[in-house]
């Protein structure tokens, strides 16, 4: 009898167990997008800047501080120059205007290619995804930060406009060693304000993303690699599909040398 109560008691305190662990695990995600929700005020956006803190290492991440006049480096989207602002939209996040955030067609590719290779392969991330992870959380890859990048992405497109989200990314966006804001690498690549780029200038800044540390090479090296060459040629004709330019400009866009390519 004793050794049957003992066991009774043993398997009464393994489920007790197990059961705890479930109700924490239901409880955690119930709850931790209600914090999240709830912690982050995204709407800040519309009356403050994120101003780019430049990172002490090539191998660190910029850090962010509020503040309420634009930047320096801030430039308004009528500053930027129509091929660079559609470049970078067709490269990054074709679908920019129509999504409310999250792309979940392209969301749910990359699910399914992280579950077959067993790793986080690819973000999948929405401009307004971006804004949210570079501004509100950090940088790292994991399901939980995803959710919550999801679940802040979403409140801030009902809380700012599209305008000011597209914007914001435009100036703090990552585009070479510690190079952020597309007014930085207008001039450090071409030194001219980036409403003056042209569309085999914007192409290249486009081809940057997403690895502008690695994809720069080309311009330190004065001479494009093969990818760069590529991917300018594919984002020409973005902009041809887009009716951004005409067949006649991206056969020379096309062409043409950059003034410090060999």
């Amino acid at each position: 009898m004793r050794r049957a109560s003992r066991s009774k008691i043993v398997r009464f305190l393994r489920w007790w167990t197990i059961g705890r662990f479930i109700a924490a695990i239901i409880v955690f995600i119930i709850l931790t997008p209600l914090i999240m929700y709830y912690s982050h005020d995204v709407s800040k956006l519309n009356t403050q800047y994120p101003q780019v803190i430049l990172p002490e290492t090539l191998e660190d991440d910029a850090d962010y501080e509020w503040v309420q006049k634009p930047p320096k480096y801030w430039v308004r989207l009528d500053q930027i120059s129509q091929y660079a602002k559609w470049a970078i939209i067709l490269s990054e996040d074709w679908g920019f205007y129509e999504h409310h955030g999250v792309d979940f067609d392209e969301l749910k590719k990359a699910v399914d290619q992280s579950v077959r290779e067993k790793r986080m392969v690819r973000g999948a991330s929405t401009i307004s995804q971006q804004v949210v992870k570079n501004v509100f959380l950090s940088s790292n890859r994991s399901i939980v930060r995803k959710v919550h990048e999801i679940i802040l992405t979403q409140k801030m497109e009902e809380a700012v406009s599209k305008k000011r989200i597209l914007e914001t990314y435009f100036n703090i966006v990552e585009l070479g060693p510690k190079v952020y804001g597309i007014k930085n690498a207008s001039f450090y690549y071409f030194k001219k304000h980036p409403s003056a780029l042209n569309p085999r200038e914007a192409a290249f800044i486009a081809m940057l993303l997403p690895s502008p540390k690695r994809y720069s090479k080309s311009f330190r090296n004065r001479e494009l690699s093969r990818f760069a060459r590529s991917r300018i040629r594919a984002i020409l004709i973005k902009l041809r599909w887009a009716r951004i330019i005409n067949e006649e400009q991206r056969q020379m866009w096309n062409q043409t040398k950059f003034s410090w390519e060999k």
